[in-house]
């Protein structure tokens, strides 16, 4: 046998030695490992307390990793998107005062009740959350579309508070951009946001108003606060369960004028006359993002 055979030999023996051995290794590894699992199992079967131990603290650590994942999770990524929500729920299943309200605007505005519990539903909540009355949300999305989710007017204000959707673009960013105007619930929202801050901006409701429809520097917004307002003073009436007298704007404002009366050397507030509230369609383009 020449030398390079007697080498090809040597690793041939040399290479079926360490294989042998690697393979005993894992044979013994497994076995081991099957006889560790066989007396864990056996410990477990005989001493129930140890079971009931480890069962507890396996329990804990998957709790604690669950509220540890919740926390990461923001409540944006926890609200579904427009296309996953429920877009109409029964009124009988609403607290009283919702569910009477929801019934009276369906009735008055000639739509599906269902729907419009859904919107009544997400005022409340949402004007329990910023502080504003959910009945002067409604108004306003009364008097704005009707609650037509997919009025437009002529100068482009979009949804049910005909929000400016091009001026308010950035109110749009988070929930889908600009087609989520047409979504009822989040229209609502962003237009109680631009009315947030319209009342914030002015510091009573009626200038807030004028802010909402841009009239905050004219002489006159056309009597839309007026309409808001009358429109207000019937829902709450409704929501406590009161017979409704359905005012005129005038004597909303007058009200509202006497309830707030200025000192002698304050000048009254701005009477409007109904007769020049503006069409739909002649609505003045809000004011540009606060």
């Amino acid at each position: 046998m020449t030398a390079p055979e007697k080498m090809k030999s040597g690793l041939r023996t040399f290479a079926g030695d360490v294989t042998a051995g690697f393979l005993q290794i894992i044979h013994s590894s497994f076995a081991l490992l099957g006889l560790a699992v066989a007396f864990v199992a056996i410990a477990l079967v005989a001493r129930p307390n140890l079971r009931q131990t480890g069962e507890e603290q396996l329990i804990s650590w998957l709790q604690a990793r669950q509220e540890q994942v919740a926390v990461l999770v923001t409540p944006a990524e926890l609200e579904p998107e427009p296309s996953e929500r429920a877009m109409a729920v029964n009124p009988k299943s609403l607290p009283k005062e919702q569910a009477t309200v929801a019934y009276w605007l369906s009735k008055k505005y000639r739509v599906a009740p269902e729907p419009v519990g859904l919107l009544v539903a997400e005022a409340y909540e949402t004007g329990a959350r910023v502080k504003l009355d959910p009945t002067l949300i409604l108004a306003v999305m009364a008097i704005e579309s009707k609650f037509n989710p997919f009025a437009q007017s002529a100068v482009g204000a979009q949804g049910l508070m005909q929000v400016m959707t091009r001026v308010h673009t950035d109110k749009y960013e988070s929930v889908g951009g600009k087609l989520a105007a047409f979504d009822p619930v989040t229209n609502l929202r962003v237009g109680v946001k631009v009315l947030q801050e319209c009342i914030a901006r002015a510091g009573s409701i009626e200038g807030g108003l004028r802010y909402y429809v841009g009239a905050a520097n004219l002489p006159s917004d056309g009597g839309y606060a007026a309409k808001v307002l009358a429109e207000h003073f019937q829902l709450r009436q409704v929501a406590g369960g009161r017979r409704i007298a359905r005012p005129t704007p005038r004597m909303v404002l007058a009200k509202t004028a006497t309830d707030s009366a200025p000192a002698p050397d304050q000048a009254a507030p701005l009477q409007i006359s109904p007769a020049s509230a503006p069409a739909a369609d002649e609505k003045v383009a809000l004011l540009a993002p606060l």
